[in-house]
């Protein structure tokens, strides 16, 4: 009967551990050159943007300086980047992309979803992010 157990565990492991799915091998270069910077100081000043204290409030709140920074690329496209390519007509779309994530816009590195967001948040921090428009 032990056996029986054992043999049944694992056979449960191995099958818990397998995968339909074939993994695909992506290059993928991370610059870890500034990694010794604090993305949070690198924030610009919101004297600059008048009513943009909520957005960059957001902004630092959230895990998006792990990827992004204001001037820098990193793992995502910097700040000013976004606000080049984008206007304030895809306040939406970019604020629904916040919540859902993805890949594709800026590379094959995906953005993790923020499902906690409200639409009303996203678009604050997308506001944020916009106003920094050189």
């Amino acid at each position: 009967m032990k056996r029986f157990i054992l043999a049944f565990g694992f056979l449960a492991f191995v099958f818990s551990c397998s995968s339909n799915e074939k993994s695909v091998a992506q290059d993928v270069t991370i610059d870890y050159s500034n990694a010794d910077i604090d993305y949070a100081e690198q924030a610009v000043e919101t004297a600059e943007v008048p009513g943009m204290e909520d957005g960059l409030s957001l902004i630092e709140g959230s895990d998006c300086l792990a990827c992004h920074t204001v001037d820098t690329k990193v793992i995502g496209p910097s700040y000013h980047e976004v606000a080049a390519k984008y206007t304030v007509a895809d306040i939406e779309m970019l604020a629904q992309k916040i919540i859902d994530g993805g890949a594709g816009n800026w590379g094959e590195v995906p953005m993790t979803p923020h499902p906690d967001l409200n639409m009303d948040k996203a678009k604050t921090m997308v506001e944020y992010i916009l106003s920094l428009k050189q």
